[in-house]
């Protein structure tokens, strides 16, 4: 089946290369989550944006946010709300202009165990020809299970069940963090259908 222009134009994944590009320039420490990881280790579905996941130094805030407005003339990116997600260690986003596409930055917690497993684990996959970093199909279940336990979307245990029929994961890893993390009862419950 051809693709229209418009779809072509709006395929997440070239403005997913591009933000990559962007990071590696910058020497700026990511990987890629949500749905677009879901993509990745799990079924095709639907994702309105692109979650990353970064380390960002204050020293490269400034330099983000002008090479985030470069890549489209109506782009959108506020250096308070980058400013503010570095204090907090939260998120901020960006929304491409030509696309709508939003992509939602979180900043890395250096202090959190789990942020820390998952940046070591992260694993490279290839993407329009381009090496690019994501989460760990183990790590991508985890996170999905907390985001389950604070808003109770199903979409998110639909993630984990599609991650858990494509790819093969670490069974023992998962169980090892499901109680760490206070998921252990939801963990459970999946593993029961």
């Amino acid at each position: 089946m051809a693709t229209s222009p418009l779809m072509e134009r709006i395929d997440p994944r070239r403005l997913l290369v591009k933000i990559v590009d962007v990071l590696n320039r910058l020497d700026i420490p990511y990987f890629i989550t949500g749905g677009i990881a879901v993509l990745i280790w799990g079924r095709p579905r639907f994702t309105a944006d692109i979650d990353i996941i970064i380390q960002l130094e204050s020293a490269k805030a400034k330099d983000l946010e002008r090479t985030l407005k470069s890549l489209s003339q109506t782009g959108y990116v506020d250096k308070d709300a980058i400013s503010e997600a570095l204090l907090r260690q939260g998120e901020f986003n960006f929304i491409d202009g030509e696309t709508g596409i939003k992509v939602d930055f979180w900043i890395f917690r250096k202090r959190d165990p789990f942020s820390q497993a998952e940046f070591r684990r992260k694993i490279v996959k290839d993407v329009l020809g381009k090496k690019i970093y994501f989460v760990s199909p183990e790590d991508l279940i985890l996170s999905k299970l907390l985001w389950y336990k604070k808003s109770q979307s199903t979409r998110h245990l639909e993630d984990v069940e599609s991650v858990l029929k494509i790819s093969k994961v670490d069974k023992k890893y998962l169980k090892n963090w499901a109680g760490k993390l206070d998921v252990a009862e939801i963990w459970a419950r999946i593993q029961k259908k």
